[in-house]
């Protein structure tokens, strides 16, 4: 079942989130300085973004088991 309402927080960074740059711009000069195939810095942007998101969503929803309202040990469903 699809839920009209939205999530809380996107499981993604914020376009704007200055770490995800950092991460964006290290995959392009890994693949113009020839250190990484384009396939392998997606993966290591795709990984790090994640993550980062993850971090993100944390310092929005301290105490959140995921970026709902379910705080941890909430018994769900």
């Amino acid at each position: 079942m699809i839920s009209d309402s939205p999530m809380p927080s996107p499981p993604f960074p914020s376009p704007d989130n200055a770490v995800l740059r950092l991460i964006v711009g290290n995959a392009v000069e890994s693949v113009r300085s020839g250190e990484a195939s384009v396939e392998a810095a997606i993966l290591h942007a795709a990984v790090h973004g994640w993550y980062e998101g993850h971090i993100q969503g944390e310092d929005e929803c301290p105490g959140c088991d995921f970026r709902g309202e379910l705080l941890k040990g909430t018994k769900r469903g």
